[in-house]
């Protein structure tokens, strides 16, 4: 009873909420029109185009087998790191090289494929939900905060927010997995290469669309999933305007401001606080143009970041809603990535000093170029995975001299190990 009358008056207040927006609409047409033009803007010109060609390449690299084959290589770094398949460093490099959502859609296409079991599948979405590089360092540093050099504070500490909750919820789940079937493999560190070229064979004949039909459901797909988050770009971009007309913005900014100070950060940054719980560049704006100390308004940029907004979060359950993959566990990860980067943010500001020099704002603006996104996210990811490529077979290397123990999936984790499941 309890139960149903909590999602009762849950669904109350959700219904409650969404009539109060219409309601406002009507109220406030010309503003709400003029968010939902700046939204699809910020849409076509620049998500739209950078975007779109990684969610066609993904849908055909996993129908040809690309990925699992890719996974097999990467299973000796993925696997004892976060405790997921080595197809999840995919969704990483894609989510460091191209931002969100990209890693929520791929994570979404693993879990339907069944490449990886419902925990790994919420694993993977707490730690590859990150912001690409050409954000921070273009977006935020240049372009909102006039300080190149703070770029760098700000992505190292993010992407160790990242990591660290990735480790962190590399334990999360361990009972639901117990009944988990693995794959054996007991082969020497020279079938790696044909247990993935069989893999990529296996993968492409168990998918059996030929070529043409490939390129054009990846073509439809892409094209739908990013047309959705355009309409939640656009959507949130109305409900912030709408908050702001009515002022329910200055009705809820006196308790966050009394948080801030609860935390010794400036009251001013209350606003800042608030627009970023909603969307990630009007709260990364509204802190860089905040009057408070410099560094406070860094730290509040990097746990923006870390959040992402439920922007963010509204994308990522529209792409993952008809997959068994629960929200919950999401949502607790981007609380505490919020707070890591905030506290890497503060720790890199003082390991790194980030400097008092101001160039003009406008003058260096990556956030509105789509063929430099387009470059420098194709560029990072080819060097995301090398990366990850060399560290795996680096320790795939000196797990075959027993210097440590890599434990693939099923695979034994020593070659005492081995030996034993041969004979």
């Amino acid at each position: 009873m309890r139960v149903f009358q909590l999602k009762r008056s849950s669904l109350l207040l959700i219904a409650l909420i969404f009539t109060l927006i219409t309601i406002s609409l009507a109220v406030y047409p010309e503003a709400g029109l003029s968010a939902a033009k700046a939204g699809l803007q910020v849409f076509w010109e620049i998500v739209f185009p950078s975007l779109l060609p990684f969610f066609v390449l993904s849908e055909i690299l996993l129908g040809l087998g690309v990925v699992n084959a890719f996974g097999v290589f990467l299973e000796p770094l993925m696997r004892p790191v976060f405790n997921v398949p080595g197809v999840g460093a995919f969704a990483l490099s894609m989510g460091l090289a191209a931002g969100y959502p990209m890693d929520a859609v791929i994570t979404g296409k693993f879990r339907r494929s069944g490449l990886c079991s419902r925990v790994e599948g919420e694993r993977l979405l707490a730690f590859t939900n990150t912001a690409d590089p050409l954000f921070m360092f273009g977006a935020v540093a240049v372009g909102m905060f006039g300080l190149p050099e703070i770029g760098v504070p700000i992505a190292i500490a993010h992407y160790l927010a990242a990591f660290s909750v990735g480790f962190i919820y590399r334990f999360y789940g361990g009972k639901e997995e117990k009944t988990r079937e693995r794959r054996r493999d007991t082969g020497t560190s020279r079938k790696i290469w044909k247990r993935a070229i069989q893999e990529l064979y296996w993968t492409k004949q168990r998918d059996g669309r030929p070529l043409g039909q490939l390129l054009g459901d990846a073509v439809k797909e892409s094209v739908g999933t990013l047309l959705m988050i355009g309409g939640f770009i656009m959507t949130f971009a109305v409900f912030i305007t709408v908050m702001e007309q009515v002022g329910l913005v200055r009705v809820i900014s006196p308790g966050v401001q009394s948080l801030l100070r609860f935390c010794g950060f400036d009251p001013d940054l209350g606003q800042s606080l608030l627009h970023g719980i909603l969307e990630i560049d009007l709260g990364a704006m509204a802190a860089a143009q905040a009057h408070a100390p410099i560094d406070q308004r860094i730290i509040l940029a990097g746990v923006i970041i870390g959040w992402s907004g439920l922007c963010v979060h509204g994308q990522v359950m529209s792409v993952v809603h008809d997959t068994d993959l629960r929200l919950a566990p999401y949502i607790i990860a981007r609380v505490l990535h919020a707070v890591l980067a905030g506290l890497y943010t503060g720790l890199c500001l003082r390991i790194l000093p980030a400097g008092t020099r101001v160039v003009t704002s406008g003058s260096f603006n990556f956030s509105g170029n789509a063929i430099s996104r387009w470059y420098l996210s194709g560029r990072n990811l080819l060097i995301i995975c090398g990366f990850l490529l060399a560290c795996s077979l680096i320790l795939r290397l000196l797990g075959k001299y027993r210097l440590i123990k890599v434990e693939e999936e099923g695979a034994p984790s020593t070659e005492v190990e081995l030996r034993k499941s041969i004979t």
